[in-house]
């Protein structure tokens, strides 16, 4: 499902890559398996579809959306709706995680020259082996 899922946003939206959080530590082993699990779905897709990804750990996330490497999870989602001009934050918190790893891209790779030049605004039909 995850699969079917990405590959018609990829068709649908054409994205130039792919962002993910970075696994680096789980508390619970069965949570750290379903995630590992999804995850290798997901760069396997990217993969099949040809699209790059870039990875991101937690406190890179963090210190590129607020300032602070080791911010709450309030403040990021708070920095998100602020970023994003919304009125409150969203819902529900994969949501907002998966935009502050979209904006943590574009701040990481874009911004420091200040000019979004480089991000290639015209996508290309994307074609993913099935």
């Amino acid at each position: 499902m995850i699969r079917t899922d990405l590959i018609q946003l990829i068709e649908q939206f054409n994205p130039n890559i792919l962002a993910v959080e970075a696994i680096f530590f789980f508390k619970n082993a069965k949570t750290a398996m379903s995630v590992a699990q999804a995850r290798g779905v997901i760069l396997e897709t990217a993969a099949a579809c040809g699209l790059p990804v870039a990875e991101y750990t937690p406190m890179q996330v963090k210190l590129q959306i607020t300032g602070f490497g080791k911010a709450d999870k309030r403040l990021v989602q708070e920095m998100i709706a602020s970023l994003l001009d919304l009125p409150q934050i969203i819902k529900p918190d994969d949501a907002s995680d998966a935009l502050a790893i979209a904006a943590c891209h574009v701040r990481h790779n874009y911004l420091p020259s200040n000019s979004l030049e480089q991000v290639n605004l015209i996508p290309q039909q994307a074609s993913c082996a099935v």
